[in-house]
């Protein structure tokens, strides 16, 4: 059966975040869908940790097109949803559109894979993470907290239909958690 993967994100989504899911995906033959406020070629920016510095720091990175406004998309019709972190999520969220995608996933027990800073989204849907545990990066357990979500200080988090991660660095295991969601098998090319 084939599934079909929904990644809804903007601007300023970190490339990793964005660019990892989507060839995964699509090396597994499974549809995907990148959904933005506004159809266009997306900005992604390049986050990175460096010793000299106590935050991460930003760069632009490569340009991806999206494939739809989020205002053209039924939720319903997509098994599973992926949120990308960067700083996208930090304006995106408050789409009421995005707002029902989510609301949809989560309402649905569709899996979900969210990522970094992805987590903000969810904090606009508070009602339905109450209880929830998930992980995100350190600098959003505020907000997750705030939303009535339980944060997790690990890495990577599964909670039923629910794959969190705290960041690009975590995208191999994130990934293979979210295709044990959609029960897919992944064969390792050697």
């Amino acid at each position: 059966m084939s599934k079909n993967v929904l990644i809804v994100t903007g601007d300023a989504v970190d490339c990793l975040e964005i660019f990892y899911p989507y060839y995964r995906c699509l090396e597994e033959n499974i549809p995907c869908t990148i959904a933005s406020p506004t159809m266009k070629k997306l900005q992604t920016v390049c986050h990175d940790f460096l010793p000299e510095m106590e935050t991460f720091t930003e760069m632009k990175g490569y340009k991806i097109d999206s494939h739809a406004s989020v205002d053209d998309i039924n939720p319903a019709d997509f098994d599973s949803l992926i949120l990308p972190g960067g700083r996208a999520p930090e304006y995106i969220r408050m789409n009421p559109k995005v707002q029902e995608i989510a609301a949809h996933f989560l309402k649905e027990n569709k899996p979900m894979g969210v990522i970094c800073h992805g987590q903000l989204i969810l904090t606009t849907v508070r009602e339905h993470i109450q209880g929830r545990e998930m992980t995100a990066y350190n600098a959003c357990r505020p907000e997750v907290e705030a939303a009535g979500a339980v944060y997790i200080e690990d890495q990577l988090h599964v909670d039923g239909n629910l794959v969190t991660g705290h960041a690009w660095p975590n995208l191999p295991e994130f990934m293979r958690e979210f295709f044990k969601q959609l029960e897919v098998k992944e064969e390792a090319n050697v």
